[in-house]
């Protein structure tokens, strides 16, 4: 049976056909690295990944007012450790969304996006992204594996999305040093932050960097990933509708439970 997520995989493959082909010869790798891994190395609470996302393939149209350029700013200037940017047309998002984040703030900045080729990570270094996802479950190991260290190769970090025991020994075979769990099932859109308790531990005792993603909507949420182990968590829909973002900040500050490595 289709899932939702192949749906989408397929419709990026078909996206990307016309995308150019950019080689290293066609990027600046001499751009200040914005080290969002080195972030996590010297904090003593939750890092926080503020998204910007006008809609999801669940949620449809979340937010489809505001400026990506003065929503990276409040992201910032509230305290956000880094920026995800939704490239992807199923999120009404584009790398121009990207760019104009690039020019508006000094954090390093995620291009989330389902990522399925070589171009794409290309594309997302030009636009000015310091890192990128990898999907675990989109991919087989090799695969994985060689997406990760063209990544590297470029000077792009890498948060590599996990959902189960599987994708994470996937991800820890490539040597994955930040591995996100997504409480959110791709196959059917369900949220569950059990997901992240059940998988923190083992993540951290790969010695692997550990974000929790989707579902966080209260402080309870963001204490619960904190035991779990978790060194940041990545926000969208709650900071995109969020009626006082500020305050919504302040409470996801919370202590890291787990002292970092």
């Amino acid at each position: 049976m289709e899932t939702i997520l192949d749906k989408i995989i397929a419709k990026k493959r078909e996206d990307i056909r016309n995308m150019t082909e950019l080689t290293i010869n066609d990027l600046d790798l001499s751009r200040e690295k914005r080290s969002f891994i080195e972030k996590l190395r010297h904090t003593s609470e939750m890092a926080i990944i503020s998204e910007f996302k006008r809609a999801s393939p669940s949620k449809g149209i979340i937010n489809a007012n505001l400026n990506p350029a003065e929503q990276g700013a409040l992201y910032e200037s509230y305290g956000a450790s880094a920026i995800s940017v939704l490239t992807d047309v199923y999120f009404k998002g584009t790398f121009e969304d990207l760019k104009t984040v690039r020019e508006a703030v000094n954090l390093p900045i995620l291009c989330k996006d389902f990522m399925v080729e070589r171009k794409q990570i290309s594309h997302a270094k030009a636009a000015g992204a310091d890192l990128i996802l990898l999907i675990a479950a989109v991919h087989g190991k090799d695969a994985l594996k060689e997406l990760h260290e063209y990544a590297a190769e470029l000077g792009l970090e890498v948060l590599v999305e996990i959902h189960d025991d599987e994708e994470l020994e996937k991800a820890v075979s490539i040597g994955a040093e930040l591995i996100g769990i997504n409480n959110r099932n791709l196959k059917t859109f369900e949220v569950n932050l059990g997901t992240t308790e059940k998988l923190g531990p083992l993540v951290r005792q790969s010695g692997a960097f550990l974000i929790s993603e989707s579902g966080m909507k209260t402080r309870e949420d963001v204490v619960r990933a904190a035991k779990a182990g978790a060194n940041g968590i990545l926000v969208g829909e709650t900071f995109m509708s969020a009626d006082n973002l500020k305050q919504t900040f302040r409470d996801f500050k919370v202590p890291l439970t787990v002292p970092q490595r």
